[in-house]
C-alpha cells in the first residue's frame, strides 16, 4: 500500500508513540488529574506542562487552551457555543462555502433554528480575501469562520489578515487549523477568537485535539457538555493525560521540522505533478503550487468516472476529497464552489503527503495513476 492520504490521518510520529508506550508500562502512574491526592496532582501537573507547551507553539496563553477529542469537537464547541452565548447580541454567521463539514454542519443546524448565514464564494485563487469578510459583516454578525488550510485542495487562507479586518467590526474569527499545524505558520493574533486543532493530522493519536479560545478581549462561549467542570467548565470529562501529552509531543515535533519538511514535501509534490501532467496534458490541478500547502495535491482527471478511477487504485491510499465526507455519494462541494462541474468534481483525487512519504512512494503512485487512467480511457475512448 502506498499511503498518500495524510490529510485524512497521518501515522504516529515517534515522539507521540514514545509517550503512549511509556503510559503502558507497568509502573506508569495512572490517576485522575482532578483528584486531590499526590498521584492526581502529578497528573494535573503533566497536563499543565503540556498546556503551556502547546500554547507557546501558537503564541497563546496556557489558560486559552481547551483540550478536546479533536477538531470536530473543537469546531462544534466554537460555533455552537459561541452562538448560544451571543444570541441576544445577534443571530448571524459568516463563512466561505469551502469550510470543513465540522463547521458547515453546525452552521446549517443553526440555520434550521432561524439563524441567518452569509455564505462567501471563493475567488479564482480559491480563497476569500479579508475585505470581503469585512464588507459582509452586519451589525448582528456574531461569528465568522475561515479554514486556514483547506482540507481538500490545500488552499491557504490569510487568517491573520481576515482576523485583523474583523477586529474593527468586533466580530471574532473562528479558524479551523486542523490541516495547518506543522505545514504553515500558525499563530493566534488580532481578531482570531478561536482556533481548532486535531492531533491525528500531524502525527498524534486519533481522539485528541484542542481549541484555542481568546481571553483578552474575551470570546464568550457556552459549553455543550456538562459534568465535572473540567477545562474551566467548557469541556467536562476526565482528561486523557497520555493522549494530551502525545498530542503536544507530536505538535512540537511537527513544528520543529516544519520548514525543512514542507520543502521536502513540496519538491516531491511538484515531481509527482510534473510526471502526471507530462503524460496527461488535460489533467486539471485544483490549486496553484504557490497558493496551496505543500502536503496536498488535488487533481481532476477528465474523461474518467471518479468511482471507477478510485476502484482501479486498490494499492494507493488516496481520497476523492474530505475523508469525513467520503461516505456521502456526491461530488466535492469544495471543488464545485471553485467552479468545477459535477463530473470534474467527481473525477478528482486528493493526494496528500506527510512525514513518512518517500520519493519511492511518489514514483510508484505516479505509475499506478497513469496506468489506471490509461486503462479506463482505453475502455471508454468516447469519454476521453
Amino acid at each position: 500500500m502506498i499511503y498518500l492520504d495524510h490529510a485524512a490521518t497521518t501515522p504516529l510520529r515517534p515522539e507521540a508513540r514514545a509517550v503512549l508506550a511509556a503510559a503502558l508500562e507497568p509502573d506508569a502512574v495512572h490517576a485522575n488529574p482532578a483528584s486531590a491526592h499526590a498521584a492526581g496532582r502529578e497528573q494535573a501537573g503533566r497536563v499543565a506542562r503540556a498546556r503551556a507547551d502547546f500554547a507557546a507553539l501558537i503564541g497563546a496563553d496556557p489558560a486559552e487552551i481547551v483540550f478536546t477529542s479533536g477538531a470536530t469537537e473543537a469546531d462544534n464547541l466554537a460555533v455552537l457555543g459561541r452562538a448560544r452565548f451571543a444570541q441576544e447580541q445577534g443571530r448571524r454567521l459568516l463563512l466561505p462555502r469551502t469550510e470543513h463539514k465540522a463547521v458547515i454542519d453546525p452552521v446549517r443546524h443553526l440555520a434550521g433554528q432561524g439563524w441567518r448565514v452569509d455564505w462567501l464564494d471563493p475567488g479564482p485563487a480559491g480563497v476569500v480575501d479579508a475585505q470581503a469578510f469585512a464588507d459582509a459583516c452586519g451589525a448582528d454578525t456574531v461569528l465568522a469562520c475561515a479554514m486556514q488550510v483547506n482540507n481538500e485542495t490545500g488552499h491557504i487562507q490569510d487568517v491573520a489578515a481576515i482576523g485583523a479586518a474583523l477586529a474593527g467590526r468586533g466580530v471574532p474569527l473562528h479558524v479551523d487549523a486542523a490541516q495547518a499545524l506543522g505545514k504553515v505558520p500558525v499563530r493566534v493574533g488580532e481578531g482570531i477568537g478561536s482556533m481548532a486543532f486535531s492531533g491525528h493530522k500531524f502525527g498524534a493519536p486519533v481522539g485528541v485535539g484542542a481549541l484555542y479560545l481568546r481571553s483578552r478581549p474575551r470570546v464568550g462561549i457556552e459549553p455543550l457538555q456538562f459534568g465535572g467542570g473540567q477545562e474551566r467548565g467548557l469541556r467536562s470529562g476526565t482528561l486523557a493525560v497520555p493522549m494530551i501529552e502525545a498530542f503536544v509531543a507530536a505538535a512540537k515535533a511537527a513544528e520543529a521540522a516544519r520548514q525543512a519538511e514542507q520543502q521536502r514535501l513540496g519538491t516531491m509534490r511538484e515531481a509527482l505533478w510534473q510526471r502526471l501532467s507530462a503524460q496527461l496534458p488535460d489533467l486539471i490541478r485544483n490549486g496553484a503550487a504557490a497558493a496551496t500547502s505543500a502536503h496536498v495535491l488535488s487533481v481532476s482527471v477528465p474523461g474518467v468516472q471518479g468511482e471507477a478511477l478510485r476502484a482501479s487504485l486498490p494499492a494507493l491510499a488516496a481520497s476523492s476529497g474530505s475523508a469525513c465526507s467520503a461516505a456521502q455519494a456526491e461530488s466535492s462541494y469544495v471543488l464545485r464552489a471553485l467552479g468545477h462541474d459535477d463530473a470534474q468534481a467527481d473525477a478528482s483525487l486528493r493526494l496528500s503527503f506527510g512525514h513518512t512519504t518517500t520519493a519511492r512512494d511518489i514514483d510508484e503512485a505516479a505509475a499506478m495513476l497513469l496506468a489506471a487512467v490509461q486503462r479506463l480511457r482505453a475502455m471508454h475512448p468516447e469519454a476521453a
